[in-house]
């Protein structure tokens, strides 16, 4: 047996159990490891799906490009999917976002343009602008805008649920997944409330986003809004695939935590992953310390590889001037 193409390859990740990390909780704690999709990451299910979409509806045609502002992993996604249909590539990117990050997107044929981080996010000099002024101005380009577009959430509604729930053999209680673009934890966790509508759903954030305190009071705080360097979760946005009504409450996690629990994950339980898995992690046990029983089953999504924070996380140097170690 053999695939086509590489694209063919995404989804149907392991389910591993955490067996250090979770020292003193009750119930069974498990991740699934995304970084075993082609692209490294959980952003590669919802980058095919858009592009599918986008062909089916007429927006993307033969020779086209793909316009998209990302953190990196939406964007490799995208540009393995572009090879193997024959589109080129422009990303938008915020100057905050590793180098890996920026030097893998190019390393697979694609153009990088790297924004600034301190700006909102309706200034032309934003990420999100210029990657729509971009899809404005070439001709046969598409812009999928992974915050608004419906098949984010739905490629997780259609595969990233049903292995979970599969794999679990639907003994699943509780699932946790950081927040950024919001496709991955409320198309999952829409397929698994539809199979038992007591499972808990875990929004983890971070300090600098809106969601947490949007969730609990419906106000939109711009002076929550400040910059963190956690890379790949939170907002200064509400992107239209965040359903609040899907996530039943939000954690916050501080960048320090999230740093020293991905490196936790890698010493510990030989999981080598980025930095909002660390996030991911650390929040969904901090909610499991106070509120798993010894017969639960919790599920965390694990979105990344370590290889996008090689300069960073996993630089002794660099945690020791962020004074983290």
């Amino acid at each position: 047996m053999y695939f086509n193409n590489i694209v063919e390859t995404i989804g149907h990740t392991p389910l591993v159990k955490l067996n250090k990390v979770t020292d003193g909780i009750k119930g069974t704690v498990l991740v699934k490891v995304e970084y075993f999709n082609p692209g490294n990451s959980v952003k590669d299910r919802m980058a095919v799906k858009m592009i599918d979409d986008a062909e089916k509806a007429g927006l993307l045609k033969p020779g086209g490009t793909i316009i998209e502002g990302t953190s990196g992993n939406t964007g490799m996604g995208l540009a393995l999917t572009a090879i193997a249909r024959g589109y080129k590539c422009i990303f938008t990117m915020s100057d905050k976002q590793s180098k890996e990050k920026q030097d893998i997107l190019k390393a697979v044929g694609a153009e990088v343009i790297v924004c600034p981080t301190n700006v909102a996010a309706d200034d032309p000099r934003s990420y999100y602008s210029i990657a729509r002024k971009l899809n404005a101005e070439i001709e046969n380009s598409y812009y999928p805008n992974q915050y608004d577009n419906p098949s984010n959430a739905q490629a997780h509604y259609e595969t990233t649920g049903p292995e979970i729930w599969a794999q679990t053999d639907g003994k699943i209680t509780h699932f946790a997944a950081g927040v950024g673009t919001g496709g991955t934890i409320c198309g999952t966790g829409k397929y698994l409330k539809e199979q038992n509508p007591a499972i808990v759903s875990v929004g983890l954030d971070t300090y600098g986003s809106v969601f947490k305190k949007y969730k609990e009071t419906g106000i939109f705080d711009e002076d929550e809004i400040y910059s963190y360097k956690t890379e790949g979760i939170g907002e200064d946005i509400l992107p239209k695939n965040v359903n609040f009504d899907l996530i039943d409450l939000f954690i916050k996690v501080t960048d320090k935590d999230a740093a020293l629990m991905t490196r936790r994950l890698a010493k510990e339980e030989g999981l080598f992953v980025g930095w909002s898995c660390g996030s991911a992690v650390f929040g969904a046990l901090e909610y499991a310390k106070e509120h798993l029983q010894a017969d639960d089953t919790m599920v965390i999504i694990l979105p990344d590889h370590g290889t996008r924070y090689l300069g960073k996380i996993y630089n002794d140097d660099w945690m020791r001037e962020q004074g983290w170690l």
